[in-house]
């Protein structure tokens, strides 16, 4: 992976909390103050405890000047394309072209049937937010009166306008693989949040959004990387943002540098200005300073010196062989961790089918996974094992078995074989997914969705005895990258 050398911005995604409206605005104006980039704002149109999002932000650019304004992200479900795309170039106009818009596909489903949204399934949030971007951006564009005939939605005759006062950038919040591609393909951002996206998720999925994009014919560099972080500020901790300022400037330079991340924005504890202080005043300088050395640093500098290293034809035999294990290396180290975690999740699941555990302490149990170290609920830690499964094959269909199939065409066979393996995992995963979302309405679908897992492990263990047996040694004598 690689830094693309966008601005660095900081900034602060605060709960909209209705209860607390006067806290809010109070905080919003401490992001000012404390000059970070951006103010972002979640979207649940039906979450009865929270500030509409679009009010919120419009009552909240007359009080500011320079922060960025986002949506992160708007729920298109529950607010038409068309009159979204008006809604923000109105608030870009009236804030002087502060406004970025982030667009979630709506993945809370019933929720946003009960509050008279469409009711369509997952793969047809995704079409319809594909359509919603075309709408939006086209009204964005002045010209003739816009035609538009898709399946989820129609224009006859709409005149565009108003044109945003600058080009608005479209942020898409995505996970799995076809968001990833509809991002790669069309998206301005990509903005993930830890604990769905931890650190050791992004490489695969910025390895989808950027093959697709290469395949749309665009630069992934176009696409800004932003990150929706949680942390703990303190004493040095385990996991990811836990610890002094220095421990997360030195992590957040990481993810610039190896991941290409350039906009952080923190989601506060409950000491929210100290926290927001201490990410303006410590991180931000810290983290801007490491890139900026970083990136003055000259080509080859890195490089060993003249006379560390003789024999050149030697040392480029020394360096395959290095690439080759290294990619067993890591093949070996992914299923490791892929068996380990699946292991924990069935684990804890027969604890709590068996009465043994209680909600409270199986929630206490997955947050001390390392995979998971983020997620407070046991629903959610299932379905994002589901997700990592899937990424990583998606990864090794779109790279690794390319690779290895120019390399040896002999392997085809084996190939074909363990791509028809992942096809009829992701199948697996769906249930698995579907189980668990009923499992999350009622307890009394733990057992369905304990079948679901078991028949997981069937199919997945198998498949990962498969392609070592299969796949390692071609791995390191052709030195393929995983």
């Amino acid at each position: 992976m690689t830094d693309y050398g966008h601005e660095l911005l900081f900034g602060a995604f605060l709960p909209p909390d209705a209860g607390q409206a006067s806290a809010v605005l109070a905080l919003s104006r401490v992001v000012e103050e404390l000059e970070l980039d951006v103010l972002a704002f979640q979207d649940h149109p039906y979450q009865p405890g929270f500030l509409d999002i679009w009010t919120l932000l419009s009552f909240l650019a007359a009080p500011t000047s320079r922060v960025r304004l986002l949506p992160d992200v708007a729920n298109v479900p529950l607010r038409p394309p068309a009159v979204l795309a008006r809604s923000a170039a109105t608030l870009d106009i009236l804030s002087g072209g502060r406004l970025e818009l982030g667009l979630g596909a709506g993945y809370f489903l019933e929720a946003i049937a009960a509050m008279g949204g469409p009711r369509r399934t997952a793969p047809e949030n995704v079409d319809a937010l594909e359509e919603a971007i075309t709408i939006i951006r086209r009204l964005w564009t002045p010209g003739p009166p816009v035609h538009f005939s898709g399946r989820w939605y129609r224009l006859e005759g709409a005149s565009p306008g108003p044109a945003p006062a600058h080009p608005i950038g479209i942020w898409l919040g995505a996970y799995k693989r076809r968001m990833l591609e509809l991002t790669g393909r069309l998206a301005d951002g990509w903005v993930p949040s830890t604990g769905y996206a931890d650190p050791e998720d992004l490489r695969p999925m910025t390895r989808i959004l950027d093959s697709t994009a290469e395949q749309a014919g665009r630069d992934p560099a176009e696409i800004r990387r932003a990150d929706n972080l949680s942390g703990r500020f303190g004493r040095s901790g385990s996991g990811f943002l836990q610890g002094p300022p220095a421990v997360w400037a030195e992590q957040l330079t990481e993810l610039v540098l190896e991941h290409g991340m350039s906009t952080f924005i923190l989601g506060p504890g409950p000491d929210a200005v100290g926290d927001l202080r201490q990410f303006a005043e410590e991180v931000a300088p810290a983290v801007r300073e490491a890139v900026e050395q970083a990136r003055a640093r000259p080509a080859g500098s890195l490089e060993a010196a003249p006379g560390e290293a003789e024999g050149a034809e030697g040392e480029a035999a020394t360096e395959t062989a290095i690439r080759g294990s290294v990619g067993a290396q890591t093949l070996l180290a992914v299923h490791e961790h892929l068996r380990q975690e699946l292991d924990q999740l069935r684990e804890v699941m027969g604890e709590v089918a068996a009465g043994r555990v209680s909600a409270a302490r199986a929630r206490s149990q997955l947050h001390q996974m390392t995979m998971r170290q983020n997620y407070w609920a046991f629903g959610a830690f299932c379905a994002s094992y589901c997700r990592v499964v899937a990424v990583h094959h998606a990864i090794e269909d779109m790279r690794m078995f390319r690779d290895l199939r120019l390399a040896d065409p002999d392997l085809g066979p084996v190939l074909e074989r363990l791509s028809a393996d992942h096809e009829a995992i992701a199948a697996v995963l769906t249930e698995v997914d579907d189980t668990l979302v009923a499992m999350i309405k009622d307890p009394d679908h733990l057992k369905d969705a304990e079948t679901a897992v078991d028949r997981l492990a069937d199919a997945l263990l198998p498949h990962l005895r498969v392609e070592e047996d299969q796949l390692l040694g071609p791995i390191a004598n052709l030195g393929i990258e995983v």
